[in-house]
């Protein structure tokens, strides 16, 4: 085999973060296969451009021979997957994809940023300040950032920054995925429970956030944000020679919609609003200073990043409406997202569709978790597919049940995303703002047509 012209084979290789390496990989002269049972956008597209497609979906043992220098499976994948099994079978080196990164990078200072909320946006203003000076490193991302390719680059750059989260590793290793990086520097953003299906209880989720902590090696730092109680109670234990980093809100006004740092340097004007971003700063801020990024160079930055794609994005607007994108569907992330746009565009009214569909959001013991998040909204509305209780296998939920768990009488309950568009465009929108929140599509809604419709 030639070492220098690897072959590799991705199962599920249309994962969003799968699907970058495997990209990311082929850039590299790597030989490089892939099945999936199902590929969507934007993975599609990106694969295709780059003849990585697989001629179809589903799973072809063939593509598993003793030529392949090894494997990588992702989380999708099923432990009776049967091109993992053959690959067990021919002996051949198996990795998940956490456990291919720590391998390239072991030899690397490692960043890992975790949370449950927050660290896409933290880890995308990381790397917007260290590109924007010019700085070497490598990086694992969970979005599209603005002038960054893919969401993957590994290189012989000497620092690798890494957005890590508590889902299992893959379908044969429950460990999360942020314990395989084994960090020097770890971040914690706020703990605040998600993920049901995986974790049935709070303190089941909760104590993987410690498990990252004290994997923090000595010498090695943990940052966390000092306002989320969670978080400052597991990183705020004393560790041995562990250096403990608090940070906290970014001081900052908001002026005619515009929301500014406040700095020695004086007013700094931030493309982000909503305590939760300017938290997010200041997190990166934290982060930054110890890679000796100087806070007047980061000052500098961070004036030009925008944001990563699907968090807090803006569709359009014009003088009284602005449409808002982003990617909250858990409960202490529709409550940050929806206050924080409220607070932006005080004396403006806000209309905000949530759409229910994750497993943990479309589940009857854990929808009550919802109770409150929905407040700052002016109307609030919820869109979930019933199909989607029927492939997760999950039981029926009544419209009354949902606004008894989301304390709203008023709350408006939608199974069909055309009768959700229908209304809104009914509504009078001087005055008015749209936050549309969903991890899903809406059902296929293209919420820039909608977006066009509404403002015109």
């Amino acid at each position: 085999m030639n070492k220098q012209d690897p072959r590799i084979h991705f199962i599920a290789i249309g994962g969003s973060i799968m699907h970058n390496l495997a990209i990311a990989l082929h850039h590299q002269g790597c030989k490089i296969t892939g099945s999936d049972d199902e590929i969507f956008e934007p993975s599609k597209s990106k694969l295709s451009e780059v003849g990585l497609l697989p001629e179809r979906n589903g799973w072809d043992t063939d593509k598993i021979t003793p030529e392949l220098e090894y494997v990588i499976v992702g989380m999708h994948a099923q432990p009776d997957n049967p091109e993992l099994q053959k690959a067990h079978e021919l002996d051949l080196k198996v990795y998940s994809f956490p456990e291919y990164i720590y391998q390239h990078s072991k030899d690397k200072q490692r960043i890992v940023i975790a949370g449950s909320h927050g660290k896409t946006t933290i880890t995308a203003i990381i790397l917007h300040v260290l590109k924007y000076f010019n700085r070497k490193f490598d990086y694992v991302v969970g979005a599209q950032i603005q002038n960054f390719d893919t969401m993957v680059k590994l290189s012989d750059a000497p620092t690798i920054i890494i957005e890590g989260d508590e889902y299992f590793t893959s379908p044969e290793d429950q460990i999360p995925k942020f314990l395989k990086y084994h960090h020097h520097i770890g971040l914690v953003s706020g703990i605040a429970w998600d993920h049901y299906n995986v974790f049935p209880t709070i303190d089941s989720y909760v104590g993987q956030f410690d498990k990252f902590a004290d994997a923090t090696p000595k010498g090695g730092s943990i940052i966390f944000n000092e306002g989320d109680d969670l978080a400052t109670m597991i990183c705020g234990k004393e560790r041995p020679d562990v250096n403990r980093i608090e940070y906290k809100t970014h001081p900052h006004e908001i002026v005619d919609g515009k929301t500014y740092l406040l700095s020695e340097d004086g007013k700094i004007p931030v493309q982000l609003f909503g305590k939760h971003n300017i938290q997010n700063i200041a997190g990166a801020k934290a982060v930054l200073e110890r890679l000796s990024v100087i806070s007047k160079d980061f000052y500098q930055a961070i004036q030009t990043f925008t944001g990563a794609s699907n968090r807090m994005e803006l569709l359009k607007k014009n003088g009284s409406t602005y449409i808002y994108k982003d990617y909250a569907h858990a409960p202490s992330k529709l409550a940050a997202t929806t206050k924080a746009l409220k607070e932006q565009y005080h004396g403006t009214q806000l209309v905000a569709c949530l759409e229910l569909h994750t497993f943990s959001s479309l589940n009857k013991d854990f929808i009550k978790q919802y109770k409150g998040s929905f407040d700052a909204a002016d109307t609030a509305i919820i869109y979930y597919n019933p199909e989607t209780l029927s492939l997760k296998n999950l039981e029926p939920i009544k419209k009354k049940e949902f606004k008894k768990a989301f304390k709203r009488k008023d709350l408006h309950v939608f199974t069909d995303s055309q009768k959700m568009e229908d209304f809104l465009l009914t509504q009078d929108w001087y005055q008015k703002n749209l936050l549309l929140m969903s991890s899903g599509n809406f059902n296929g809604l293209n919420l820039n047509s909608l977006s066009e419709k509404i403002i015109g």
